[in-house]
């Protein structure tokens, strides 16, 4: 994957072993970085990157 790459919900689970329903209801309740093209939810694997940083910080904070 290349960090420019577009993403759809199947490559996202995929990508964060979760279900595409957890993807799809993150993105609709705009916790996970998405925008949509034509309907179909998309993500920018950057954005993505970003995001689990972000969530891995928080995690750290919360425990520490």
């Amino acid at each position: 994957m290349s960090e420019g790459e577009i993403l759809t919900i199947k490559h996202v689970a995929d990508y964060l072993k979760v279900t595409e329903r957890t993807i799809y209801r993150l993105a609709a309740a705009k916790q996970i970085p998405a925008f949509k093209v034509g309907g179909s939810w998309r993500f920018r694997k950057a954005d993505i990157d970003d995001w689990i940083a972000t969530q891995s910080q928080d995690a750290e904070r919360d425990a520490g």
